[in-house]
């Protein structure tokens, strides 16, 4: 039954060798970071540069909106005409005649 299962594990690292292209020891980790660093370059860091320079066009077209919504602060109201602190909030600035 070992022999078996030795047989099994000799496939199964036979199959993972070869998917890894066949390559053993130092060479085949050379392979693999000479394939990231390619990926990275040729891939990741294109397309980091465009979504940044996206996003710093975008930033340049919101500041330069003249039109652009502006978030004003409300005025606080005079508590005596809301009612809030009693006093003199029935008598008007205009005299009465």
């Amino acid at each position: 039954m070992a022999t078996g299962l030795k047989k099994h594990l000799g496939n199964a690292r036979s199959v993972v060798g070869n998917a890894m292209g066949g390559l053993r020891g130092g060479s085949n980790l050379a392979s693999w970071v000479v394939a990231g660093t390619l990926a990275y370059f040729l891939w990741v860091k294109p397309s980091q540069e465009l979504k940044r320079e996206q996003q710093e066009r975008a930033a340049l077209a919101a500041a330069s909106d003249r039109y652009r919504y502006v978030e004003k602060v409300k005025p606080i109201p005079d508590l005596q005409e809301t009612g809030l602190i009693y006093g003199n909030k029935s008598r008007s600035n205009t005299p009465e005649n």
